[in-house]
């Protein structure tokens, strides 16, 4: 199932290999939900979703209350405003408002898919969002996985906080899945305006390590480099060849080295 979302980063061309290393459960927990592509190619019972990201989640939430204005908005958006100008104008408005929440959702779904490969990105000085125009001839508006995402999340808890806050929910018989920011050349992908640093990289491994201890299961995505294996050394670990290409055409796709690390408990 493809997501509401053009992601940089997301799971969609690997996702058949990670549901290779995700068992069976109860509920699966992601605190760096990103495009939701893993929620939305399993079927637990329950999921918990959470992202640091406060536009990204306020688009969940709308879409899980209030579908049918959500994509009734948002039709308006794509359907009279795919030029440059108004995009602009629209980003403007994004970053200026604080009404309503559900309308600045909408926005941020246009954005999304009118801003270059889809990019999230934010200024570090006032947080603004600040992805320049894509100049596509003819936006995508997801509505069936609009009406998919509402599906799932009639049985997803949504939060907006850190990974460490989600990752204390997690019990035995969960399943927990985490895609960070990766680290390109030891510098970390930018994510939200407080950026992810090597020390939030190390505290996430180490409560993995505890989870896992837990015999909590474990399935985490990386980069892959010498430093990210080493990192994950107490854990099994896989390795791919990932196609990298978001939105417009920019010559042949690039493939980029992806690490799967994974800790499967044992059953009797």
């Amino acid at each position: 199932m493809s997501t509401v979302l053009k992601w940089l980063g997301g799971k969609a061309t690997i996702i058949d290999e990670i549901k290779k290393v995700i068992p069976e459960g109860k509920r699966l927990i992601e605190p760096f939900a990103g495009s939701c592509s893993v929620m939305m190619n399993t079927d637990f019972e329950h999921y918990i979703i959470a992202d640091i990201n406060p536009d990204l989640i306020a688009l969940y939430q709308s879409i899980k209350i209030e579908p049918e204005r959500f994509i009734s908005i948002s039709q308006c958006l794509f359907h009279d405003n795919n030029n440059e100008i108004d995009y602009y104008s629209l980003r403007d408005v994004f970053n200026l408002s604080s009404g309503d929440l559900l309308t600045k959702s909408a926005i941020f779904l246009y954005l999304n898919r009118h801003g270059y490969r889809g990019l999230c990105r934010y200024n570090k000085s006032k947080g603004f969002f600040n992805t320049p125009y894509g100049n596509y001839k003819s936006p995508y508006f997801p509505e069936k996985e609009i009406y998919a995402l509402h599906e799932k999340l009639k049985s997803t808890t949504i939060l907006c906080g850190r990974f460490q806050d989600t990752l204390s929910l997690a019990r035995e018989g969960d399943v927990v899945y985490c895609d960070p920011p990766y680290v390109n050349e030891k510098k970390f992908t930018s994510y939200h305006t407080n950026g992810f640093t090597m020390k939030e990289q190390q505290e996430l491994v180490a409560k993995l390590k505890e989870l896992s201890a837990q015999n909590i299961c474990v399935v985490a995505s990386s980069h892959d480099n010498e430093d990210m294996r080493l990192l994950y050394s107490d854990f099994s670990q896989s390795y791919l060849s990932v196609r990298r290409r978001v939105g417009v055409d920019v010559g042949k796709a690039k493939h980029a080295p992806e690490l799967i690390a994974y800790h499967i408990p044992v059953t009797p």
